[in-house]
């Protein structure tokens, strides 16, 4: 008992070893890469081929369909990808993790990377160590790369040749024989496993040892390939299950996309393996012991790209169909059509500061175009005149306030993680004005919030503006949604093209019509033009207007500062 848990340990251990490496060299690829990977995938891919080659380089780039995946409904969540464009990089994705079978195949079994480990920790340590954050992430890639093929070289060691731990082999040996039973065991394994050690490369190279040594023959390791298929969908899931129903359908299509490939895969399974193994690896015909164990990996692998690629042609023609059914599965809900939430840094930070810092920016103009929104439907209640809609419209002015409150936070909270990594000068600019920015916007909906309370308590004292009064309020109105839109221009405009002289011109306007306003108001309350009540009224809500513009100017010029 104390040898076969000695053993165990030694399994992990070594699993553990090639994790740790596989995570060092796809974080140091992220790093490498930076924002052009991200914006390869952020590009349109409305092309079905076109999005499965984007989610091929980009797997192949950072290693990790899980990552690409993640990313992918980080997107949709956000809105700058729809869901029919997800599917193909998605389908893109699935191709793009065999690489990784492919290089460890190579590299592991034919080469013996193994014995180069060493040498390559050590060049490794001397970029480490440089002040170049660029040579720092290739130093952390040779050393991740080395770790990889020490947990390889240490996994084979571990997992003996069959027949030497008797009572493990021969549990291992009763339940291969067990016909079609068999391959459905292994399937679950393989994607049990992958749950719970949450990599599909680090389950495919255990398959690859598994074979290798003789514990199970070239057809149950396919069978786990296949389970890994299905285990590796549950980091996505996992995910967007915080994120809106937009992100849960990208989740699932990766999940569905598995699970339907992995069903019509078993039903020709046999035959499948059989044209793998005596026609293309094996043409000699000899049994699965007979094999050289360096082609077993080689076998697995072409398996595993084959069933991909496959599953890939087929299901690209039925991209719409699809999307049909998941938005049919899925429904949006009522709340989900109005709720705006977190979008772009909801699943975290990113792998470097700088491209959280990317992120954090794009969440600041999502904050803007939602606060420029709720001045409309503040518009939207004051031309209201069925007073039950005027409630409705009421309370989701409140909601917005609310929410405005608690992403501030959450921003604010993001930056202040992102500030904490290694950030370079202008990222740290960046981040001290996009604080300015989020208390600017905050202060925006707070605005816009006592807009709608001095609206609201019109209704509840029953008074009612003259059409001369209106009409002015009206231009106040038109005058504030105007700055409102220079503002969101300026917000998604590169930060080269801030127009801040036109920002500053429509704020300058406002200023003088409140000013014109405030003038005839004391005149006609001095010549009972009006009811003292409907001049406060009247005199709050021009007011309020002039407030909202101030901190609208603030954030042109938040925005002309984290240019310059």
């Amino acid at each position: 008992m104390g040898i076969l848990i000695y053993d165990l340990l030694t399994v992990v251990g070594a699993l553990g070893l090639f994790l740790i490496g596989m995570k060092m060299v796809s974080e140091a690829l992220q790093k490498i890469a930076g924002s052009k990977m991200r914006s390869l995938l952020s590009a349109k891919t409305s092309n079905p081929v076109i999005g499965v080659l984007v989610g091929f380089l980009v797997t192949v780039i950072i290693q990790s369909s899980s990552a690409t995946t993640v990313m992918v409904v980080s997107f949709v969540n956000a809105g700058l990808m729809s869901l029919f464009e997800s599917i193909s990089v998605i389908m893109g994705a699935n191709i793009g993790t065999t690489i990784t079978g492919w290089i460890i195949a190579l590299l592991g079994f034919k080469i013996q990377m193994s014995t180069y480990s060493l040498p390559l920790i050590a060049v490794g340590l001397m970029f480490i160590f440089s002040r170049n954050a660029n040579k720092r992430s290739w130093g952390e890639f040779l050393v991740g790369f080395a770790l990889l093929f020490l947990g390889l070289h240490f996994l084979k060691g571990a997992i003996s040749v069959g027949g030497e731990n008797s009572e493990v082999f021969g549990f291992v040996k009763k339940i291969s024989e067990l016909g079609f039973y068999s391959t459905l065991l292994y399937v679950l394994f393989g994607a049990i496993l992958t749950v719970l050690i949450q990599s599909s490369s680090a389950t495919l190279v255990f398959t690859f040892v598994l074979c290798v040594q003789a514990w199970i023959p070239f057809y149950l390791a396919a069978a786990m390939v296949l389970g890994e298929n299905v285990g590796t969908t549950v980091t996505a899931n996992w995910v967007a299950r915080e994120g809106n129903i937009s992100a849960k359908r990208a989740a699932r299509v990766h999940l569905v996309f598995n699970l339907v490939g992995v069903a019509w895969m078993l039903m020709v399974f046999p035959w499948f393996i059989e044209f793998i193994e005596c026609w293309i690896l094996n043409p000699m015909k000899q049994p699965d012991s007979l094999m050289l164990s360096a082609s077993k990996p080689l076998a697995i692998s072409i398996f595993h790209t084959s069933f991909n690629l496959l599953n890939v042609l087929l299901f690209i023609w039925f991209i719409p169909s699809i999307n049909r059914f998941l938005e049919s599965v899925l429904p949006f809900e009522e709340t989900e059509k109005e709720e705006f939430r977190l979008k772009y840094i909801s699943t975290g930070m990113l792998s470097t500061p700088e491209l959280s810092i990317v992120q954090a920016r794009k969440e600041v103009n999502f904050f803007g175009k939602h606060t420029r929104k709720m001045f409309t439907i503040v518009r939207e209640l004051m031309r209201e005149s069925d007073e039950l809609k005027a409630e409705q419209v009421f309370k989701r002015i409140q909601k917005y306030e609310n929410i405005c409150d608690n992403i501030e936070i959450e921003i604010a909270n993001y930056l202040t993680q992102v500030s904490q990594g290694k950030l370079s000068d202008s990222g740290r600019r960046k981040s001290r004005a996009m604080l300015r920015l989020i208390d600017d916007l905050e202060s925006i909906g707070d605005h816009n919030y006592n807009l709608a309370k001095v609206v609201h308590r019109m209704r509840a004292e029953n008074i009612v503006f003259s059409s001369q009064i209106l009409g002015k309020i009206e231009l106040m109105f038109d005058l504030v949604e105007e700055s409102l839109l220079v503002m969101w221009e300026n917000l998604v405009e590169p930060d080269d093209n801030i127009n801040l002289i036109k920002a500053k011109k429509i704020e300058e306007e406002i200023n003088k019509y409140r000013n014109q306003l405030k003038l005839e108001h004391l005149d006609n309350l001095k010549n009972d033009v009006y009811k003292y009540d409907v001049g406060i009224m009247f005199n709050d809500l021009f007011s309020e207007c002039e407030k909202l513009a101030d901190y609208i100017i603030n954030v042109s010029e938040a925005l002309y500062d984290i240019k310059n």
